[in-house]
């Protein structure tokens, strides 16, 4: 009888982020906000954005390409293959929702179970502020008795409700502060990626994983458990948990992810700075022209990274065609209809 494979999971992760980035202290003069609306109010350093050559296929084109690459794996190998996407861009809808319960309960689970949590990221001020909250609701969960040891300094929320403190300001500034310790070691290794590149909707989650990935060494992950949390619009939103293999061994799992991410940081680097007149120029040209046909794309394909697929044009017809960018290896130009 086969044995069970071992270490069941996630295995390989590919992240894709636009070549171009505006500089979010300098946004922050050109569109004439306080300093640090931006990069202390949103936590961002740096904003990535797509020219009019780059949409949601080419995205997903370029990313799934170079997974495949990278891994050396072979389509014919791919038994399932899911799309998530964000409604309000591309206006889809998930075709399928899973309701998982959970045995436990309201005890199953509390932050000091967790290694590491991460959340779905619109700014990253809003998940410190989403910690804070997980730690609110620890505290309503313990004893009164326990609270001066477990929670000092928070004795004056003893008599608080979840349903009282949703616009309290006093509540979440305390919490806010309690929960800064727990903030700088579980959660905010998980914002690199937030922080440098912006809100990425539907996959800021897992951009949130890749984060923690590549700034930890496997020795340090082997073993963590993980909680994940995506808001989902409010309609879907889940929480679960993940736990890395133990084995960090040179050659495992573990270390072959690792291995895998280790373009990461070198791939932001690499990226392109734009004052923000050209970056609002840019966007400009992609608010007149998003449901022209035909459409030529007027931005250079030349900015973008090798092994990039963007658009060529629009016809009359709305199909789209693509074009990629060459890898130095395979020189030869590759074309897509859709």
């Amino acid at each position: 009888m086969a044995t069970w494979p071992k270490d069941v999971g996630i295995v390989a992760l590919e992240l894709l982020v636009p070549s171009l980035y505006v500089d979010q202290a300098q946004l922050e003069e050109f569109d004439g906000v306080s300093a640090g609306k931006y990069t202390i109010g949103f936590g961002q350093s740096k904003m990535g954005f797509c020219t009019d050559r780059e949409d949601i296929i080419s995205l997903c084109l370029t990313v799934v390409s170079k997974l495949m690459a990278r891994y050396n794996i072979d389509y014919s190998n791919i038994g399932r293959l899911e799309v998530g996407t964000e409604t309000i861009v591309d206006k889809s809808k998930s075709k399928a929702q899973k309701a998982i319960q959970v045995d436990g309960g309201k005890e199953a689970i509390r932050l000091k179970h967790l290694d590491a949590m991460l959340f779905h990221s619109p700014y990253c001020k809003l998940v410190q502020k989403s910690l804070a909250r997980l730690v609110l609701n620890d505290y309503v969960l313990t004893s009164k008795n326990e609270l001066a040891a477990k929670f000092p300094g928070l004795e004056n929320f003893a008599e608080v409700k979840l349903e009282d403190t949703y616009f309290d300001r006093d509540v979440e500034k305390a919490f806010m502060t309690f929960s800064k310790g727990d903030f700088e070691k579980k959660t905010k290794p998980s914002l690199f990626i937030a922080n440098q590149v912006g809100n990425m909707y539907t996959p800021s989650l897992y951009g949130g994983l890749v984060s923690l990935l590549v700034c930890e060494s496997a020795s340090g992950l082997a073993g963590k458990r993980v909680g994940l949390f995506s808001y989902g619009s409010g309609l879907a939103s889940s929480l679960y948990s993940l736990r890395i293999s133990k084995d960090a061994s040179k050659g495992s799992a573990l270390d072959k992810l690792l291995s895998g991410l280790s373009y990461v940081k070198p791939m932001l680097e690499a990226r392109k700075a734009v004052d923000p007149l050209e970056f609002s120029q840019i966007m400009e040209v992609r608010e007149k022209n998003h449901h022209k046909a035909p459409y030529t794309p007027q931005s250079s394909p030349d900015t973008l990274f090798p092994g990039t697929w963007y658009l060529d044009y629009i016809d009359d017809k709305h199909r789209r065609f693509y074009q990629r960018i060459p890898l130095a290896e395979q020189p030869q130009i590759q074309r897509l209809a859709l």
